[in-house]
């Protein structure tokens, strides 16, 4: 894997937000609701691209000191495994990614990774706990789904043609239009797959979220802006005394 200035800086807060004791949910009239965002996301549809660009946005006007945003994707996660010596092939085995039953009781019986179940449940552990601290974008594994009941989560689903992500992907990857919309299709399958099976919902579901943005439509600078607006409304009105965020729960 290549190096990122993200990735390293994000392993370093990812670090030391997970050393930190676990706390239970606060409660009561004056809890104070730590923003967080949630991207569930399209094949192509620009996840990544939007995380990173709103990194630098949120640290400058919603951040403080001490508690920087943090991005955690795909490639973060993959880092943080092998920054605590367990092989990056690990990352295949989350949760978000959808394998057969067969291979993964073969990969649990010759020692290649814990059970799923184990897995599944110290990702959403991390989740849950990154989240209670805020300022972090998760970027996939059904989070919208792990913290829904958190306040100050805003959760976001990227969406774009078929069309238009195979030709994304195929530039990113360096691959034909064939195959990157045959990638598309099995990656979109799995997670759809995941979250049915899991959590018993349906990823495409707008209501599982506060925002849906069709890509096609904005660049990533505008996306990252719009993002942006909503979020700082959102900080704006919430209210400690009610302890939560007006608008959709998500």
């Amino acid at each position: 894997m290549i190096p990122h200035t993200y990735l390293e800086h994000g392993l370093s807060i990812l670090h030391t937000r997970l050393q930190s004791p676990v706390l239970p949910a606060p409660t009561g009239p004056h809890v104070e609701a730590h923003p967080f965002i949630t991207l569930s996301r399209e094949t192509g549809a620009g996840a990544t691209t939007l995380g990173q660009l709103l990194l630098p946005l949120l640290d400058r006007e919603l951040g403080r000191e001490g508690h920087e945003w943090l991005l955690l994707d795909r490639d973060l996660l993959a880092q943080a495994l092998t920054h605590h010596h367990l092989p990056e092939r690990l990352a295949a085995f989350l949760p978000e990614d959808r394998i057969s039953e067969t291979k993964a009781a073969i990969g649990e019986l010759v020692g290649l990774h814990p059970s799923l179940w184990t897995l599944e449940q110290k990702i959403a552990e991390a989740i849950l706990q990154l989240a209670h601290v805020g300022h972090v974008i998760f970027a996939g594994r059904a989070a919208n789904l792990i913290t829904r009941r958190l306040p100050g989560g805003l959760h976001l689903r990227l969406v774009a043609p078929p069309e238009v992500r195979a030709e994304r992907l195929a530039a990113l990857l360096g691959c034909s239009h064939t195959a990157a919309f045959a990638h598309l299709e099995r990656t979109d399958l799995a997670r759809r797959r995941y979250v049915r099976t899991h959590f018993d919902q349906d990823i495409d579901d707008p209501r599982l979220y506060d925002l849906v943005i069709n890509t096609t439509h904005f660049t990533p600078v505008a996306t990252a802006q719009l993002v942006l607006a909503v979020l700082r409304d959102r900080v704006r009105h919430t209210t400690p005394a009610a302890g939560t965020l007006t608008g959709s729960p998500g």
